[in-house]
């Protein structure tokens, strides 16, 4: 048995969390914060993503679900709050910031975008709300950096804009289908953009490697 977190998205049941949360999963429990327990059913994974979604069948009408966040609005130094189960401990929040966006290269899944954020982040909130002072969702809480399995002031929640998008992909179609543009890139360090004789004053980028 495993235990983790998730997010309702959706009033007719829909609920995100990460793919590993509930991967080869026999049977999926899920808890609400009222102490009401109801099964569900995986409606569409995207193991490269990390994310998945899931539903409970609805009985007695709608049922609350949060509201998404703009990730063009995030700001790195803004307050957020992790909700979730770490170690099992229902209904917890952790307050921090966000430290950095668009965090990627960190080697936790294929497509990465993080948010960076020092709220604890600990096993067990993942698939977790990564939210606003609005309460909006702007991130999945997802994986951590840790020389101790626990929470160092260092996690990572994948931001609204994917979460978004590949959620409502899996609700439609149950699947993630993208394409590929047939070109492998690279970051445009600095000493690249020097060597390719570029202003200085140009930010980012990244060099088309190979086609």
């Amino acid at each position: 048995m495993s235990a983790g977190s998730g997010v309702v998205i959706d009033p007719r049941g829909y609920i995100l969390t990460n793919n590993h949360v509930v991967e080869e999963a026999s049977d999926i429990n899920v808890t609400f914060h009222d102490g009401r327990e109801m099964s569900a059913t995986i409606v569409g994974t995207d193991p490269k993503s990390d994310l998945a979604v899931i539903k409970v069948k609805v009985e007695n009408g709608p049922i609350p679900s949060i509201a998404w966040g703009v990730y063009e609005s995030l700001r790195v130094g803004d307050v957020v709050l992790a909700i979730g189960s770490p170690f099992g401990l229902r209904n917890t929040v952790s307050l921090g910031i966000i430290s950095a966006l668009g965090r990627g290269s960190v080697g936790i899944t294929e497509y990465e975008d993080f948010i960076q954020t020092d709220a604890a982040i600990n096993p067990g909130n993942s698939g977790g709300a990564l939210v606003n002072m609005k309460g909006e969702l702007i991130g999945i809480n997802t994986a951590i950096f840790s020389r101790t399995g626990g929470s160092e002031g260092v996690g990572f929640a994948i931001a609204v804009g994917i979460a978004k998008d590949i959620a409502a992909s899996l609700i439609e179609t149950g699947k993630v289908v993208r394409g590929w543009m047939g070109v492998a890139i690279q970051e445009l360090t600095p000493a690249l953009a020097q060597s390719f004789q570029l202003p200085e004053t140009r930010q980012g980028g990244v060099l088309i490697s190979e086609v």
